[in-house]
């Protein structure tokens, strides 16, 4: 099967130019982040038997609405998604397995394939240039103190710490708090369709300030 090697994380790690794909509902994945999963599910539990020989790559989707009627069946997901590498599976003696995915890259879904009990998905990978870093010096500035106020407001200190870390760079910092945030999926995925990490960051930027405005308000009502 043949390679996508055309940005930094694939080079690292080939990913495979078919994936399989693993649409929740609830659940967006970011490049450089890590998702614990526990899966459950036997058309899943042979998604990983099989990504597991196959590359060790698996595609998270987010679902559209309206997935509930079609859960059972192959309900419509949002074609940009972020594919991740297998870096642990805990298989369990009923056959349920944990696992841990490591975020690599944006993907783009070309074509689509329902031959196997999972979906599975021809990708294209994201251009990486313009994800590396955040063009203006004061936008981080920024980013950092709204997250570091949002955060100590939910008493997040273990996050605060990480925040103020300035050895951590763009891509790991706008990356970690989109996923690390309390936002909706709905949120997440706006940020993950980002241009680039500019974008990604101004829209974070955004969902912060709203939040530190709710907050005030709520805050004026008691």
């Amino acid at each position: 099967m043949p390679a996508l090697n055309d940005t930094p994380s694939s080079k690292a790690f080939p990913v495979p130019e078919i994936i399989p794909i693993f649409p929740l509902p609830n659940v967006v994945l970011f490049p450089d982040t890590y998702l614990p999963l526990h899966i459950f599910e036997p058309r899943y539990r042979d998604m990983v038997a099989d990504a597991s020989r196959e590359g060790a790559c698996i595609g998270m989707a987010l679902f559209k609405q309206g997935w509930e009627s079609r859960y059972d069946g192959n309900p419509r997901i949002f074609s940009l998604g972020c594919v991740g590498r297998l870096t642990h599976i805990e298989r369990l003696q009923d056959g349920r397995s944990n696992l841990i995915l490591h975020g690599l890259h944006r993907y783009t879904i070309e074509e689509e394939f329902f031959d196997a009990r999972y979906r599975k998905a021809k990708i294209t990978l994201g251009p990486s240039e313009p994800f590396q870093t955040i063009t203006e010096g004061c936008v981080r500035a920024t980013l950092t103190a709204l997250a570091m106020r949002y955060l100590q407001s939910q008493k997040a200190d273990k996050l605060c710490q990480l925040v103020n870390e300035d050895a951590m760079t763009d891509r790991v910092l706008v990356n970690g708090l989109s996923s690390c945030l309390d936002l909706t999926p709905l949120e997440k995925q706006f940020l993950l369709e980002a241009e680039s990490l500019h974008q990604q960051t101004r829209r974070l930027i955004d969902l912060l300030k709203f939040k530190l405005d709710g907050e005030t308000q709520l805050s004026g009502w008691g």
